[in-house]
C-alpha cells in the first residue's frame, strides 16, 4: 500500500484499518457505529486502559509496525488475564502523524488483531487522530465467567508465590538492542513481542489464587504491589528461579547479572500468583517463594535480604526507555 496516512485521510484510514479485523461470538456489534455492543454473560467486565508514546515504549528502528501492535495487545490483555478473566474486546486510540506511510498503522493493525486472536478476543472500535508523535491507546475488556476477581489484596501468610511465562527476558533483549546487536534472536524477540500466557489467569482463578498480577515492571516492583496491598512481606528464593545459560551468556557479554534481569525487567508479562499452600499446581508453575506476615519495608526480600540493585520500571524515573 502507498501514500501517507495525510493523503488516505481519516475516514479512509479507519476504513483500511476496520477492513482488516476479525470478530468473536463475543461481538454483538463491532466497528462502524457511536459504540460497540460485547456481551458480558458474567455480568461484569473487566476493563484496563494502557497508553505506548513513541520513543518512550517502542522505536522504530529497533520494532517493526506488526511489532509493537502484538506488544501493545498483550500487555493489555495479560491484565485481563491477571484479574482471573478472559479477554474478550478491545479498543484502540491512535495519533499518528499526517506523513507516515499508510503501511505503519495498517501493520500494527494486523498485529493487535493477531494478539488478540491469541488471547481470544477482538478489537471492535477507536478512534484516530492527528499528531506529532505516534501514541498508541488500548482499552482492553474480559469477562470473569463466574469467577470473583484475583486482586492484589488478599495474599496470605503461608501461601506460596509461583509464576508461569518468562522472567527476564524482554530486559535481557532490551540490553542486547541497546547494544547494537540483533540476537541472541529469542530474547529480542521476547522484547519486541512479548507471550503472556493468557490461559494462566483464569486457571489460577480456579485454583484457588489468593492474589495475581503480571509482570510488567519487574518481579520484585510487581509482588512488591500485592505485599502493599495485602499487608505482608514477600520472600523469594533466587535459587528457584530458572535463569537460561544462553541469558547468563548475555549477561556475562555486557556486564549485568541475568538476575538482575529476571527480578527486575518488566514487560515479559508473565503472571506471577499467591497459592494457599495445599494446592496442587500444575507444571506451568514454579514455586519461587513464601508469603510471610506484616513487617517494615522492605515488603519484598530476596533469600531473607532487601534486594538493593536498581530497577523496575517506573514512568517518572530514569529509567532507560525501551
Amino acid at each position: 500500500m502507498k501514500g501517507t496516512v495525510g493523503e488516505l485521510g481519516e475516514f479512509g484510514l479507519i476504513r483500511e484499518l476496520t477492513s482488516r479485523l476479525t470478530t468473536t461470538p463475543a461481538v454483538r456489534l463491532g466497528p462502524g457505529d457511536d459504540a460497540a455492543v460485547v456481551a458480558a454473560p458474567d455480568g461484569r467486565v473487566v476493563a484496563s486502559t494502557d497508553l505506548l508514546l513513541e520513543g518512550r515504549h517502542f522505536r522504530r528502528d529497533w520494532s517493526t509496525a506488526y511489532d509493537v501492535g502484538r506488544k501493545a495487545a498483550a500487555q493489555n490483555l495479560a491484565d485481563i488475564a491477571a484479574m482471573g478473566a478472559v479477554p474478550t474486546a478491545l479498543l484502540l486510540g491512535l495519533v499518528v502523524p499526517a506523513e507516515l506511510p499508510v503501511t505503519w498503522p495498517t501493520e500494527l493493525m494486523d498485529g493487535i488483531r493477531d494478539e488478540c486472536q491469541v488471547a481470544g478476543a477482538a478489537v471492535v472500535g477507536g478512534d484516530v487522530v492527528r499528531g506529532d508523535t505516534i501514541t498508541i491507546a488500548i482499552t482492553a475488556l474480559g469477562d470473569l465467567r463466574g469467577h470473583e476477581p484475583v486482586t492484589r489484596s488478599a495474599a496470605q501468610p503461608g501461601n506460596v508465590v509461583a509464576y508461569t511465562g518468562w522472567l527476564g527476558w524482554s530486559a535481557a533483549g532490551l540490553a542486547v538492542l541497546s547494544r547494537g546487536f540483533r540476537s541472541p534472536r529469542a530474547f529480542v524477540e521476547a522484547h519486541r513481542r512479548p507471550e503472556p500466557p493468557y490461559h494462566a489467569g483464569p486457571a489460577a482463578a480456579g485454583l484457588g489464587a489468593t492474589a495475581m498480577t503480571d509482570i510488567s515492571d519487574g518481579l520484585v516492583a510487581d509482588l512488591g504491589h500485592i505485599a502493599e496491598a495485602s499487608n505482608v512481606r514477600i520472600d523469594l528464593r533466587s535459587g528457584l528461579i530458572d535463569i537460561p545459560s544462553q541469558m547468563h551468556d548475555i549477561g556475562q557479554a555486557v556486564g549485568i547479572d541475568p538476575l538482575q534481569w529476571v527480578l527486575t525487567g518488566g514487560e515479559d508479562h508473565a503472571i506471577v500468583a499467591t497459592f494457599p499452600p495445599e494446592v496442587k499446581l500444575p507444571a506451568r508453575w514454579k514455586v519461587i517463594g513464601e508469603v510471610l506476615g506484616p513487617s517494615a519495608p522492605p515488603l519484598v526480600t530476596v533469600d531473607g535480604a532487601p534486594w538493593t540493585s536498581t530497577g523496575g520500571w517506573d514512568h517518572f524515573g530514569d529509567i532507560e526507555d525501551a
